[in-house]
């Protein structure tokens, strides 16, 4: 939750290709107000529309600069997908629910652009967990009857998509936990910073065994696939809680939450991925040397390359924006968006509300 990203691509060619790329910081304020959302509070219906509209305000701004950037106009564009941002995840709720903000009627108004966005509520409907919705863009990028692989995507939460090699594999994917949120949530508690970059601050410590354990035992490690998880789970106030137990130094601490995050990918890559030859890795993670140092020694002898390296190459920085454009191509082509190999749904369906531009 610290910037919006957004890409265009021409799908017109074999493999899509990207004519521009941005990210644009959060305003403070907005920030603020969404991580606010994220938890219960009071009058959170009125605070809530008023971010639902200000965030869509804003992705029209990025829109706007990267049609300026390509140097084409809105009649030029199929459409916008539009994830918008999750404040609330709760896929084993009775009922289960999620909701995803940034108003597309206001996106498409301000654009003159149609918008398809929240991608995720047909899934649940269907009885899946409406998460993650990236692998089946990952599938189509990467499947090949050859090779095995996994393609990994570190952002907040970190997910694996499994494909598996052969002529007909079953694709399957999942949340497998804490990806950055904690590293990040733990520097800006301590530091007021956003991000450990290049995991700096994270080498200078050692990671304490007894508070590793105590994380891992987390229910959530041991549940089975399909899964999802988000930051109503896994965030501060779960770190802390373990914290009372233990007297740990600040920096241990934020050792200990490196291996928590190598240990529950890598576990959950050699528990469901076993035959796995190459780990491809995507997402702002993939930018961390220290994560990507701890996981390539957990993962060997498998070869973790990030997208760029890959087949086709991707930036993956911009991995996710991508597959949100290629489930907007999905809806308005009139196909299935997700797979119940990965969610638990009942069933492929066409994934989002459409909203025309005119």
């Amino acid at each position: 939750m610290d910037a919006l990203d957004g890409v265009l691509l021409d799908f017109s060619s074999p493999q899509p290709q990207l004519l521009a790329a941005l990210s644009l910081p959060l305003p403070a304020l907005l920030r603020q107000q969404l991580l606010a959302l994220s938890r219960p509070g009071d009058n959170e219906i009125a605070r809530m529309g008023q971010a639902d509209v200000e965030l869509a305000m804003f992705s029209a701004e990025l829109v706007r600069q990267l049609l300026a950037e390509a140097q084409l106009s809105a009649s030029a564009i199929a459409a916008i997908g539009s994830h918008g941002q999750t404040i609330r995840h709760a896929p084993t709720a009775s009922p289960a629910f999620t909701l995803q903000i940034g108003d597309p009627n206001t996106l498409a108004a301000q654009t003159g652009i149609t918008t398809v966005a929240d991608f995720r509520r047909r899934d649940m409907a269907e009885g899946g967990q409406g998460a993650p919705l990236v692998p089946p863009f990952h599938a189509w990028l990467y499947q090949r009857c050859e090779i095995s692989r996994v393609v990994l995507n570190i952002g907040g939460m970190a997910n694996i998509t499994i494909l598996p090699a052969g002529t007909t594999p079953l694709v399957s994917g999942f949340d497998t936990g804490p990806g950055n949120i904690l590293l990040d949530s733990w520097i800006q508690h301590c530091h007021g910073l956003p991000m450990d970059r290049d995991g700096q601050w994270g080498g200078t410590g050692k990671a304490n065994p007894q508070l590793l354990d105590r994380l891992l035992s987390d229910n959530y490690f041991q549940q089975p696939a399909p899964k999802s998880t988000g930051r109503e789970h896994f965030n501060l106030s779960w770190l802390q809680s373990h914290l009372q137990a233990l007297q740990c130094q600040d920096e241990e601490v934020m050792a200990t939450l490196y291996a928590l995050s190598v240990r529950s990918i890598s576990e959950a890559v050699s528990r469901y991925a076993a035959d796995c030859e190459e780990v491809v890795v995507c997402g702002g993670g993939a930018f961390n040397p220290l994560l990507m140092h701890g996981l390539q020694t957990k993962l060997a002898p498998r070869r973790l390359i990030d997208s760029a390296a890959a087949e086709p190459s991707v930036d993956p920085r911009w991995m996710e924006a991508m597959a949100f454009a290629w489930l907007a191509r999905q809806t308005l082509s009139g196909q299935s968006g997700n797979l119940p190999s990965v969610t638990g749904a009942r069933r492929p369906v066409i994934l989002g509300g459409v909203y025309p531009a005119g």
